[in-house]
């Protein structure tokens, strides 16, 4: 049953009393309440008279003092909070790029670091040391007008952070741009055989120092740390022919290797032959000088005996020529005196070889027969082997 029906009781919900004369509670009151305890907490003094001015229900605010140190408690706990969110930490491998008001102002280091805070001053943390790879591949012309199919990895790192954020609009995509101009240009400018063996490497290092010298004019703050290049295929078709041609330059490189090796051989023992030769003229040139010194100097001395005296000389010269000529004969002339007709056997022949021997026993010689000889007085004999030994 409703409270305003007949038989409620006539009780007003608004108020605890009962009765119809009750209203509903006093919303100053209430107001009036709440200010007291905020006065209160914030040291101020409870307002006076009822807590209401102008009677037009409003009500009265906290006294001057209250009013100053709350506001300025506030404001200074807020601008605290505020200062302390420009406390940032940059780790070993970033770099922080600070901005104020959207401009650059500086880059700082590992560590912690303060800037002013938001909306003045903004901090951007860059990796530094993180390495970013991409591959490029594509089918290019090559100087001697060949087509080749190259395949390459390019390897990058920020290196400066503040022109990496603000210099182009896009690092990263400008590289790729740079890295397929660069290569076109560089493998363009070189020859088949030369990029697909010997010249890798060297175009690899073509193509990274030139990426890098463009990042520089650029200034996107990259640093290219590598380029690996693959092997140069030539295309599908062709491959057929080219393994052939690559199998020949091998033979012909293998055949070069061993011609050199052969010419590094020969050519050291034709040069020690011909010095030895050049040794052996040069000797042999020094004996005849020396030869034909000392015959000249024997036939001085010869001819200085001589003109003292000629005939003694003479006698002398014949005598050492006939020993000389005739002592190599095997033959023996015997002189018999008083033309007698005597004959003598004996084996002269055998005790001239049996003395031969005696001198070099190292060359024996072979027996000879027995050769009839007439006989000779010993007195002769003894004369002709005393000029033989003279």
């Amino acid at each position: 049953m409703a409270w305003n029906e007949p038989g409620g009781g006539n009780k007003d919900p608004w108020s605890g009393k009962g009765g119809g004369e009750q209203g509903p509670p006093d919303l100053d009151e209430v107001v009036r309440k709440l200010q007291e305890r905020l006065g209160g907490l914030f040291g101020g003094k409870k307002p006076s008279g009822g807590g209401t001015s102008g009677g037009g229900g409003g009500f009265n605010l906290p006294s001057g003092n209250f009013s100053s140190r709350a506001i300025g408690i506030v404001v200074g706990i807020l601008l605290v909070v505020w200062l302390a969110t420009g406390i940032y930490i940059v780790e070993p491998a970033e770099r922080g790029v600070v901005t104020r008001f959207g401009s650059y102002v500086d880059t700082t280091g590992p560590g912690p670091h303060w800037h002013v805070p938001w909306p003045i001053e903004s901090v951007v943390k860059v990796n530094v040391d993180e390495i970013s790879t991409f591959s490029h591949s594509a089918s290019m012309l090559t100087q001697d007008e060949n087509i080749v199919d190259v395949e390459l990895t390019v390897q990058s790192r920020i290196q400066d952070a503040s022109d990496y954020l603000f210099q182009v609009a896009d690092p990263d995509q400008t590289l790729r741009d740079a890295t397929v101009t660069v290569v076109r240009v560089t493998v363009g400018g070189s020859k088949l055989d030369f990029v697909m063996t010997e010249g890798r490497g060297a175009v690899a290092v073509t193509i990274r120092e030139r990426i890098q010298a463009l990042m520089d004019q650029y200034r996107t703050g990259l640093l290219v740390t590598s380029v690996n290049m693959q092997p140069a295929k030539p295309p599908e078709e062709v491959k057929a022919a080219f393994d052939d041609a690559i199998k020949a330059r091998e033979d012909k490189e293998r055949l070069e290797n061993q011609a050199e090796a052969y010419s590094n051989e020969v050519l050291p023992q034709a040069r020690g032959e011909a010095a030895r030769i050049i040794a052996d003229a040069r000797a042999y040139r020094d004996q005849v000088i020396a030869r034909s010194e000392g015959e000249t100097a024997r036939f001085t001395a010869i001819l200085t005996e001589y003109l003292m005296a000629p005939e003694v000389t003479r006698q002398r010269l014949y005598l050492e020529t006939m020993e000389q000529v005739l002592g190599e004969s095997n033959k023996v002339i015997i002189d018999v005196e008083d033309g007698g007709n005597s004959l003598l056997y004996l084996p002269i022949d055998q005790l001239m070889k049996q003395r031969q021997a005696e001198a070099a026993p190292a060359r024996p010689e072979p027996a000879a027969p027995a050769v009839a000889a007439e006989a000779t007085p010993s007195p002769q004999r003894s004369v002709d082997r005393d000029r033989r030994v003279r």
